[in-house]
């Protein structure tokens, strides 16, 4: 069994690679080629300065681009290291939109070859569609049915190819791996070999040295791997998974790609198997030391209950059929894609549906806290747009078993939190049954999304947004460009054969 039917990028997946220099201009344009779906494109962890019109996110900073239509995205390179791209519009990029993003700058650790990206995705045979329509239980999530290594893996039956990675011995090796995932999260190793980490998503952290990494959705690391080892052998690069399978499993036994030296035999096999690396228990390292030095003012935090997200999971019937709500304080993301939230502000009103998830945050330039707690077992890698966020602290994994699991306690978890240059990234691990808490600066206008990167999990409405500076954002907006895009969508969306239902950001109302 295969993927029959897929929605490809310029044909391929993935998509092809934009790579760019730090400070450079980018501009990107989408042509939507599909026959029935809208689409939009998000730059996953661009900062997005004073640019919020191109986050690229349907239902809050555009109305989606209609099929037959285009929409060209522009944004400066202010920070270097890796990441991909994808579309926002349901969970669509579950189809095969989505692609990798490098951009050259400095290094915390020298190197002789650049390697580029090498995305690791889950990769199902039915549709997103046809997988999102079978939830009628929190914990009904598939497992996915390969595992892909820059878009090839073989498959159960034999068919397919190895992903092959060629190093070139006594040199050192630069590799950017990116989880491009739906819900599956990764501990990666090379065997024999060990991984120096300089960055993780777009922050240069002091190099650190490790046999494994944890990828969640959206995570990214930039590692070096020095070529110093048998140039005769063939080397595994292994994926595993929690064994709780709390963050995602596979139908595929042993997910891999091989590592080899130039000069090996063409088809050369790996014959040591390596060790499984320590179980992570779905919980990432949050211990990386940004080069950055970034103090958080910890006299300013103090836990109170309107800066305390609340995740919560429900199920109610709607037209017959049992559906999954994710809620945040008691409200599941329930947007509008022909009125997106800046044009709301274009129209100097700020009276948005409730189910908008609506969150101002403080005064310019001043540090927003969030308490983040989970009461379900199932962990959520959690993303924010616009910014990096500072970790922290967090719970500890959840052990098995049921309840509300760990609330924060603001008498006796505070003296956890650490505040002096925390490890920045725009994705981190929301535990189990557990809490989470960060922090960023509010110095970036705009409608910012703060959401669960699992995409069954975005789509049936475990999302918020921050809308910070409020009264600066349309200054930053060319409000004519939205309006032109938001009216060839609603004249499309008037005809269009299928019933729009889920935005990836959507799920109906219970």
């Amino acid at each position: 069994m295969a993927k029959n039917t897929a929605m490809l990028i310029n044909g391929g997946f993935p998509g092809p690679n934009i790579k760019a220099n730090w400070g450079d201009k980018i501009k990107v344009r989408v042509v939507n080629n599909l026959r029935t779906n809208g689409t939009s494109m998000h730059w996953h962890g661009l900062r997005m300065l004073n640019n919020n019109q191109n986050d690229g996110v349907n239902g809050i900073t555009e109305c989606p681009i209609p099929p037959g239509a285009s929409k060209t995205y522009e944004w400066r390179a202010e920070q270097y290291g890796s990441s991909w791209y994808h579309s926002h519009f349901s969970d669509q990029y579950a189809n095969g939109i989505a692609g990798t993003i490098q951009i050259d700058g400095p290094t915390s650790k020298n190197y002789d070859e650049d390697l580029g990206t090498y995305s690791i995705t889950d990769w199902y045979y039915k549709s997103a569609d046809e997988i999102r329509s079978t939830f009628t239980a929190p914990a009904a999530v598939p497992a996915s049915d390969n595992i892909l290594f820059n878009g090839t893996n073989i498959n159960k039956n034999g068919g397919g190819n190895y992903s092959r990675v060629t190093l070139k011995k006594g040199k050192s090796h630069k590799i950017r791996l990116v989880n491009m995932s739906v819900d599956n999260t990764f501990m990666v190793n090379l065997v024999g070999h060990k991984m120096t980490v300089t960055g993780t998503d777009f922050v240069p952290v002091k190099p650190f040295e490790t046999d494994s990494l944890y990828l969640t959705v959206g995570q990214r690391y930039d590692v070096i791997i020095d070529a110093d080892q048998d140039a005769s052998k063939a080397y595994w690069f292994n994926v595993t998974f929690p064994s709780n399978r709390l963050c995602g499993t596979s139908n595929m036994n042993k997910p891999a790609a091989i590592f080899q030296y130039e000069g090996a035999a063409n088809g050369l096999m790996p014959k040591d198997a390596g060790k499984a690396p320590t179980d992570s228990q779905c919980q990432d390292k949050t211990d990386f030391e940004p080069i950055y030095s970034v103090d958080v003012n910890s006299t300013s935090f103090a836990k109170t209950q309107d800066d305390t997200l609340d995740i919560t999971v429900d199920t109610s019937r709607t037209t017959g059929t049992q559906q999954v709500f994710w809620k945040v304080n008691g409200q599941n993301m329930d947007i509008n894609w022909d009125q997106p939230t800046l044009s709301y502000l274009a129209k100097n009103s700020t009276d948005y549906p409730d189910n908008y998830n609506v969150f101002e945050v403080p005064a310019d330039n001043a540090w927003a806290f969030w308490v983040v707690e989970n009461l379900f077992p199932a962990p959520h890698p959690m993303h924010l747009h616009g910014h990096d966020f500072y970790i922290l602290g967090h719970s500890e994994p959840a052990s098995s078993g049921r309840g509300d699991g760990v609330r924060f306690n603001a008498q006796t978890d505070v003296s956890k939190l650490n505040f002096k240059n925390p490890t920045r990234r725009d994705v981190t691990t929301l535990p189990g049954r557990g809490w989470l808490v960060v922090a960023f600066k509010t110095d970036n206008p705009g409608a910012w999304l703060f959401h669960c990167h699992i995409a069954w999990h975005v789509s049936q409405g475990l999302s918020v947004q921050f809308l910070e500076q409020t009264d600066k954002i349309m200054d930053t907006v060319r409000a004519q460009d939205m309006d032109d895009m938001c009216n060839q969508w609603q004249t499309y969306s008037k005809k269009a054969p299928y019933p729009q239902t889920d935005s990836g950001l959507r799920k109906l109302k219970m």
